[in-house]
């Protein structure tokens, strides 16, 4: 039905608009506050309205000739018989219809002639009569109307159309059993419905399958015993509500398009990435549109092992700007095949501003608690929104890095000195992985070999020793500008040495096996004792000023476009 989404903005500020061809499945990924919540909603609003209506993230949403005669079978379904002494013109069709907003039934009536003129060239405005009959079709899902779609409903005459989803899945065997075997295969319960509450409709879990059709459909003994032995469903838990909510949804509603707010609240890890998957595979035989915005790894982990077409656009936005880009399957998958990336979880990092990338774990939570501590005495070299990912090694920091900015996601990489001892193809991981010019590759590792004989002409161990301290005054300022060429691009070298030897004025020992333990029982842990190790000038605390310095550059260099 849908069949193009222009965003207000691109990839970067310097960057025309993203404009996205349609999918049935079309995810919005990002941190928080960067506008995926906003997405659905501005969506909604210019489908529903029949003037143009402005928005902040979405410019146009361009919408494929409709099938005139699917509209007026659609129409035809949902007709409604003429009130006594209601005057309705001869073009207009009156309809009734359960309204997804309000789970009540509203009645109105539609100009046929108009809506049809419309639906042939749906992409002009004003569109009334158009926008009036997409409303029809069109819900919108979020944390509440999602735990409400379980709910009782009440039994309609079986020989009419079906005005809810419980009673169209109550006559539709072949739906019911395909939730009933996705819920089985979530949950281990079967899921049915119980007629038995005389003109209504309710949920049930049970432990064993109906014998039979007349089991779970009758009104006799048999069925009603049958029936008091499952749970109903609004005694489960909230994860359970929202799944079965959502597969009777996608499965049995009517709506041509679905906004879906957070699918994955409520479900734990596993659960969100089954729903992912099931959600892509119902998907991938409709014509119909589904949206969603998430914050979860999972659930869209499950939803690109579906194996179906999708799109997935990460929106960020920093409180000036916004930006709006298209993530590939052929991007993500290696991101979950590679058994290094999948085991910090590197897929989170899509949603969060900024990543910084170490060598180890230990260095890993050393700079974050730096960082927390930072943003806790409200130091504007704190960074908002950081994800801290630990390597296995300084080499394999830049294979963390890369994929993470190829996906355009400010990620910088934090190394100790000794990375100056390797050349080759060594040196090439960060020079490659920053994506620092090809020309400059040569003349920076010229630049780092003079770096290395100056350090072994002082006859001291760069990494242990002092880093740059060591040198003479005029090698010393050659190094430190290197660096800060380098930290031009997010690759930042320790300068005096390695981590533990950051805070040199806590006396502890500085030897790897023990020196996190010591050096985080020494800066203390409440805020409110004298020994609390605040933030102060300089030491570490710049050097995390500067890498937030790096991410807040609009222009900042190595971020491929």
């Amino acid at each position: 039905m849908l069949e193009k989404i222009i965003f207000k903005s691109g990839s970067t500020s310097s960057e025309p608009p993203l404009e996205v061809s349609l999918s049935p499945l079309t995810i919005f990924v990002g941190p928080n506050n960067s506008g995926k919540s906003r997405a659905l909603i501005e969506i909604e609003n210019k489908l529903s309205k029949g003037d143009e209506v402005d928005g902040d993230i979405i410019s146009e949403i361009t919408i494929r000739p409709l099938d005139v005669e699917c509209i007026v079978n659609d129409l035809e379904s949902i007709r409604r018989m003429k009130k006594d002494h209601e005057n309705i013109p001869s073009d207009y069709v009156p309809i009734e219809k359960i309204s997804y907003k309000t789970s009540t039934l509203v009645s109105d009536n539609i100009n046929l002639s108009q809506l049809l003129t419309e639906a042939v060239n749906p992409n002009i405005r004003p569109r009334y009569s158009l926008a009036k009959y997409l409303s029809l079709y069109l819900m919108r899902l979020d944390g509440q109307s999602r735990l409400s779609l379980i709910n009782e409903q009440n039994s309609v005459d079986l020989q009419q159309p079906s005005f809810n989803n419980l009673a169209s899945i109550f006559k539709d065997n072949n739906e019911r059993e395909k939730i009933r075997a996705i819920v089985f295969d979530a949950f281990g319960k079967y899921f049915v419905i119980d007629p038995t509450k005389m003109g209504s409709l309710r949920i049930r879990l049970s432990d064993r399958a109906p014998l039979n059709e007349t089991e779970e459909k009758g009104w006799g003994n048999d069925s009603v015993d049958f029936h008091s032995q499952a749970t109903l469903i609004s005694e489960a838990s909230d994860g359970v509500k929202a799944f079965v909510g959502m597969m009777i949804t996608l499965i049995a509603g009517s709506p041509k398009i679905t906004l879906i707010d957070e699918p994955e609240a409520f479900l734990h890890p596993s659960l969100s990435s089954k729903l992912g998957k099931e959600i892509t595979k119902i998907q991938a035989s409709t014509d119909k549109n589904v949206f969603i915005s998430t914050h979860s790894a999972s659930f869209l982990m499950g939803c690109v092992q579906g194996g179906v077409s999708l799109n997935i656009v990460r929106l960020t936005y920093d409180g000036k700007n916004g930006t709006a880009r298209v993530l590939t399957k052929e991007q993500l998958i290696p991101l979950m095949r590679n058994p290094l990336l999948r085991s910090i979880g590197v897929l989170n990092a899509l949603f969060y501003n900024y990543v910084i990338v170490t060598e180890a774990d230990a260095d890993r939570a050393f700079y974050q608690e730096i960082n927390e501590r930072l943003l806790l005495n409200g130091d504007s070299r704190g960074i908002e929104g950081c994800l801290f990912l630990n390597a296995q090694n300084k080499q394999t920091v830049w294979d963390i890095v890369k994929p993470l900015r190829e996906l355009g996601i400010p990620s910088v990489g934090i190394v100790d000195i000794d990375v100056l001892k390797e050349g080759g193809v060594v040196w090439k991981k960060p020079m490659n992985g920053a994506f620092i010019p090809e020309i400059r590759h040569s003349s920076l590792n010229t630049e780092r070999e003079a770096l290395k004989k100056a350090f072994e002409l002082s006859g001291m161990n760069m990494k242990t020793d002092g880093g740059v301290s060591i040198l003479s005054p005029a090698d010393k300022e050659a190094c430190l500008s290197f660096f800060s060429g380098l930290e031009e691009y997010g690759v930042f070298v320790v300068p005096i040495g390695e981590v533990e030897a950051w805070l040199h004025e806590l006396e502890i020992s500085r030897n790897k096996g023990t020196w996190l333990t010591n050096i985080f029982e020494k800066m203390g842990a409440d805020p409110m004792k004298d020994s609390y190790v605040m933030p102060s000038d300089g030491d570490v605390w710049d050097f995390i000023g500067r890498a937030n310095d790096w991410f807040r550059k609009s222009n900042r260099k190595g971020i491929p476009v």
